[in-house]
């Protein structure tokens, strides 16, 4: 293990929650920043014989044309996060891995993220979505080679895409691989062909974004004839984890929560690209079902997200919860969450591509729902409570902490 070296190869490698995994990894490998916010530094998991940060190398797909560092300056300008000490430091490293970015596709990413779009991922916005895979593959395959890599775990971290709704028609793996050869738009995101790609290809997938991703259950069936492992989906950091805790107090000392009405506002390109309606349709969605599963009944909710330019990437988060006590007399709960959106996020990126390593290294394949404690939707979990699902984590860590 101590000179094994493993790739992260990001989806949309250059934005904000890539960007900010980046720096902070940078800033791991160099030693300039300790492991708080990091789920996989904590003592409970130091047995695991999890991958030193200084194994890692990084690339990715990205479809617009920038650089880690100036990425990291934009996030430093507007959002005030970074020293700007790291950064210069940390310069040389960034430039390395900035050579192993390679232009993603467009195909079924819908028309708002295509506005945001460069060239050269323009160049071949027409391609097929056969096409795409093959592509994103041979990226794959050149970034193994040359960088001697022993494990490659792909991370998508790019914007949400709109619902693609016939792409769940596609029940086998089979069927959908007939349909990739012959059709000219088999319905499937862009998302989806990276997660096809990068099970082709040998590499874990973790999609930590709303959209489809993986979860197909064509795609579930590939990645057991490939033998790899996948999981999503959309990373749980603010408003929703808090609703994962907070639900199940309501419920275990039997309150009636009769409405639970949410507004986020934020104002990175995710919130941009979410300003859009059909978009955002994706988003609401993940966040809206988590309170009917630990409830066991339909509250009125209402979630509302709101690009705000201003906020840049700080997100905040205002719930109003209305329930009923004891003699039906109705009170209320409220509360404000308010974080740096891609720094609460970026430590559980880090965490997941550890977690996921460790779980290559073991030779096993399928969902990791071990890993439902980072989702808003985890895949092949049907505990919505996060203690539980944290508890999965526990007990996983239990059960390989004596493995070689």
């Amino acid at each position: 293990m101590a000179s094994e070296r493993i790739g992260i190869w990001f989806i949309g490698a250059q934005g904000g929650v890539a960007t900010t995994s980046v720096v902070g990894l940078a800033c791991l490998k160099q030693g300039l920043t300790g492991e708080t916010g990091l789920v996989s530094g904590a003592p409970r998991f130091a047995r695991l014989q999890l991958a030193n940060w200084d194994r890692f190398v990084v690339g990715g797909h990205e479809i617009r044309q920038t650089s880690y560092a100036d990425a990291a300056r934009t996030l430093h300008e507007k959002s005030r996060v970074f020293r700007p000490s790291q950064l210069e430091q940390i310069a040389p490293q960034l430039v390395e891995w900035d050579k192993n970015i390679r232009p993603g596709t467009l195909v079924n990413v819908g028309p708002t993220i295509e506005s945001i779009s460069d060239n050269p991922a323009k160049d071949v916005a027409g391609e097929s979505p056969q096409a795409a895979i093959q592509r994103v593959s041979a990226d794959l395959k050149e970034f193994r080679a040359a960088h001697e890599l022993d494990r490659v775990i792909v991370v998508n971290t790019a914007s949400t895409e709109p619902p693609v709704e016939q792409a769940t028609q596609h029940e086998n793996w089979d069927e959908l691989a007939e349909v990739l050869e012959t059709a000219t738009d088999p319905a499937l995101p862009a998302s989806s062909l990276y997660a096809v790609a990068a099970m082709q290809s040998g590499c874990a997938f973790v999609n930590f974004t709303p959209s489809i991703g993986s979860d197909l259950p064509a795609l579930e069936e590939l990645a057991l004839k490939t033998g790899t492992l996948h999981m999503g989906r959309d990373g749980k950091t603010g408003e929703t984890l808090l609703k994962s805790v907070l639900a199940p107090m309501f419920a275990r000392r039997n309150l009636e929560v009769m409405s639970w009405v949410g507004h986020n506002i934020f104002g990175n390109l995710d919130g941009l690209v979410l300003d859009d309606p059909i978009n955002k349709e994706n988003k609401v969605r993940s966040k809206d079902h988590l309170l009917t599963e630990i409830l066991g009944y339909s509250p009125q909710t209402l979630v509302s997200i709101e690009y705000i330019e201003s906020m840049a990437d700080w997100k905040t988060a205002w719930d109003h919860i209305h329930f009923n006590g004891f003699l039906d007399t109705p009170m209320t709960m409220q509360f404000t969450w308010q974080g740096c959106d891609s720094l609460l996020a970026a430590p559980l990126v880090l965490d997941l591509v550890r977690f996921t390593e460790r779980e290559m290294r073991r030779g096993t394949s399928g969902v990791m729902s071990h890993l439902a404690s980072f989702f808003k939707s985890p895949q092949s979990c049907h505990v919505p409570e996060f203690d539980r699902q944290y508890q999965q984590l526990l007990d996983w860590a239990d059960e390989i902490a004596d493995e070689t």
